[in-house]
């Protein structure tokens, strides 16, 4: 089954983040792939919208970030985009506010998650705005850092205007914060395009092989459930999570119910709530894990 490739543009307010999807469409208009784009703005008002092509199909995302205040009305774009068009990708730009891991939990529903491949998080820096971090908001200057840790393509803008010393201090903090992630100088975020068409090629958490590489990138799981499952084995098995796990989403069906329940985990906590209809026994893990093998093995014994 052919899957939407979802490349999500992270990134604080003013970093590049509109002119890189500006030339990554033309990119992927020069390519003849059909993509969509969403664009998602704290304000009421779409201001970068122009920026996208008549022909390309693009949502915008108003009035609220989609990591909490907009999540429904970003669930339903999504699935309209996914039934209208046979995409080959989507590109996701973010609020300057948004954190990574927020928005692959907002991106990734259980309805339709295994229609999806994300395929990775490029995140827009402004590099004098970096070197003065310290002296931002506490809670600004945390996001900037989730927004490199979380990333798989970090692009250093505003290169031009640093002297050789506050590159190499900025090369060497992004890659204490972040070995696995590529990270590029540039201006005008200009980036060369293979780039991105390697994000494609990165299959992240396979096998046994990304253990020696302990690839802790971000990375996402999908499993479907055949059938009903023991609640006290589905708890035992959540008690024995490891803290790498940032987030669960998706239908369980308990052996004692008609019908699935939504379940949600953060944190630590599990979250049940009652449906009344059948739904796709999809659940969504997100989390920082070298192999998900493991975890699917156990998912499997709860159904014997």
């Amino acid at each position: 089954m052919k899957r939407a490739e979802v490349y999500i543009l992270s990134g604080f307010l003013g970093t590049g983040k509109t002119t890189l999807l500006k030339q990554i469409l033309q990119h992927e208009k020069d390519r003849e792939r059909t993509i969509a784009v969403m664009m998602n703005e704290l304000g009421s008002v779409s201001i970068d919208s122009d920026a996208v092509d008549t022909d390309v199909p693009l949502k915008e995302l108003l009035g609220g970030c989609i990591c909490c205040t907009i999540q429904d009305k970003l669930e339903s774009q999504l699935q309209g985009l996914l039934f209208d068009h046979d995409l080959d990708a989507i590109y996701i730009e973010t609020t300057g506010a948004a954190h990574p891991v927020e928005v692959l939990d907002a991106v990734l529903s259980p309805l339709f998650a295994d229609k999806l491949a994300i395929k990775g998080i490029i995140t827009t820096v402004d590099g004098l705005q970096w070197l003065n971090r310290t002296t931002l908001d506490p809670q600004v200057h945390q996001l900037l850092l989730e927004q490199v840790k979380h990333a798989d393509l970090i692009i250093v803008n505003k290169s031009d205007l640093l002297s050789e010393a506050e590159l190499a201090k900025i090369s060497m903090d992004i890659q204490g914060l972040n070995p696995q992630a590529k990270s590029i100088l540039s201006t005008y975020s200009k980036m060369p395009m293979k780039l991105l068409e390697g994000l494609a090629h990165t299959e992240k958490a396979k096998g046994a092989a990304s253990h020696v590489q302990a690839d802790l990138r971000l990375s996402t799981f999908v499993y479907q459930f055949q059938g009903a499952v023991s609640q006290k084995d589905f708890e035992d098995f959540l008690r024995a999570l490891p803290d790498s796990i940032y987030r669960i989403k998706g239908y369980v069906l308990f052996d004692h119910s008609q019908y699935p329940e939504l379940f949600q985990y953060s944190y630590g906590m599990p979250l049940y709530m009652k449906e009344y209809m059948k739904m796709p026994l999809n659940l969504v893990f997100i989390g920082q894990v070298t192999d998900w093998s493991l975890l699917e093995q156990q998912l499997k014994e709860l159904e014997r």
